[in-house]
């Protein structure tokens, strides 16, 4: 289990993140909320992504990150050297991207401001969550190979 989770969000991902932040409160996980604070309609998801991904890179911690689709954060948090940010689209994958990757931010669907159901329901966030949380990078030779290509591709 990470030390601290670090969490953000735009608009889109907004209430996703608040309901996701009392669930981790009721388990007693410790996250830090890197913004949005406020629901905001003007904000812009790069913003969270990066403060997510820097936090996560220095810390060497994990982070999870909400917007409408969880693409757009997905592609700014990989921006930032050292971070691996998936957007998987199932448990499975969210366990082999932890397993295989050694992911360190997972970003989830919120859905539209606008609408009171978010593109990914809480159960399957919750569900991909506990997953990310608690499954290790295996450290197989092959995965250790790919990830220093990975590395080279970043310089």
């Amino acid at each position: 289990m990470p030390k601290t989770i670090y969490l953000g969000a735009d608009h889109a991902g907004y209430a996703l993140k608040e309901k996701v932040k009392r669930w981790l409160t009721s388990r007693k996980i410790r996250f830090e909320d890197c913004g949005d604070l406020v629901l905001d309609l003007n904000d812009d998801y790069p913003d969270f992504a990066a403060a997510v991904a820097r936090r996560v890179v220095k810390e060497k911690n994990i982070g999870i990150v909400f917007c409408g689709s969880a693409e757009g954060m997905c592609i700014a948090a990989n921006k930032i050297h050292g971070a691996r940010a998936v957007n998987p689209h199932g448990l499975i994958q969210t366990a082999l991207a932890r397993e295989h990757e050694d992911a360190n931010i997972l970003c989830l669907a919120g859905g539209h401001s606008r609408s009171p159901q978010p593109a990914i329901p809480f159960s399957q966030a919750t569900k991909m969550i506990e997953i990310f949380l608690n499954t290790e990078f295996s450290g197989e030779e092959r995965h250790i190979r790919r990830l220093a290509k990975i590395r080279k591709l970043e310089r």
